[in-house]
């Protein structure tokens, strides 16, 4: 009998999967040669050089001479597509994303940022048991990830799009949010320097985002610890502003003591 063929999509799935654990690994080990991820995946060496050239197309590597290097980690002004930046730092984005599902109390009011490390966030929400939660948003895919949980009330707001973040900003999401208030924020960032403060390239999320903190109680950033000590064009607000900040374990000790002499609790995950 013959074997039923995998569809389209699932192999999709597969190759976006493989390629994201390709840059998890990169990352992780600092350089990696098409022999090691050829082993490490199980497949040949053509198709571990296609995902590097894929990968590197988007940004989500630098290649190297037989290998991968990864992307240079300094100050930047880009507005990197969110589908590239979901493949990096994968890992930890996830640990991060449990470990700030977990301070979230039944019956309250938050709001879910637009995001890498937010949408982990709404994908925990998806598997815990609430009785009643309201989640404000402005990121299209988060609302997607939490739609059809009858016990959690989305609430978008409206605005221009983003095509690169899949979220909502301009003055039409700020007048429906300036109507609402919250129990606490999760706040993703391309940036946090203790000295210039929490930073994003887009002045219009900017401004989005500094509402998002006034009306609510906490404010909790969320963010990998590549982005620690980076610096983008528009400042969302101080770091004396945040609540919290999760991030993971491989944090720079003198971010987190500034941090933390801040007043700002630091969660290393």
């Amino acid at each position: 009998m013959k074997k039923p063929q995998a569809s389209a999509t699932s192999r999709r799935l597969l190759v976006e999967e493989r390629r994201r654990l390709i840059v998890d690994f990169v990352e992780e080990h600092g350089r990696a040669t098409v022999e090691e991820l050829s082993t490490r995946f199980g497949t040949s060496a053509v198709t571990i050089r296609a995902d590097l050239e894929a990968l590197a197309r988007v940004a989500a590597i630098a290649r190297s001479h037989g290998g991968a290097l990864p992307i240079g980690q300094t100050t930047t002004t880009a507005d990197t597509p969110l589908n590239i930046k979901e493949t990096r730092w994968h890992a930890q984005k996830l640990r991060i994303g449990k470990a700030a599902a977990q301070l979230i109390q039944d019956g309250e009011t938050i709001i879910l940022d637009s995001g890498s490390t937010t949408v982990e966030i709404a994908r925990q929400i998806r598997q815990m048991k609430f009785e009643s939660l309201t989640v404000i948003t402005n990121a299209l895919n988060i609302a997607l990830e939490l739609s059809g949980l009858p016990q959690v009330r989305v609430m978008m707001l409206g605005g221009l799009l983003r095509q690169t973040s899949y979220s909502l900003v301009g003055p039409d999401a700020e007048q429906t949010l300036a109507r609402l208030s919250a129990d606490r924020l999760f706040l993703g960032v391309d940036g946090l320097d203790p000295v210039v403060g929490v930073t994003t390239p887009d002045p219009l999320e900017a401004a989005l985002n500094a509402l998002m903190i006034r009306v609510s109680r906490e404010t909790i950033a969320v963010l990998d610890a590549s982005k620690l000590g980076q610096r983008s064009l528009s400042v969302i607000t101080p770091v004396g502003k945040l609540h919290q900040v999760i991030t993971d374990t491989s944090a720079p000790a003198e971010i987190t003591d500034a941090l933390r002499a801040a007043g700002v609790a630091v969660t290393l995950v």
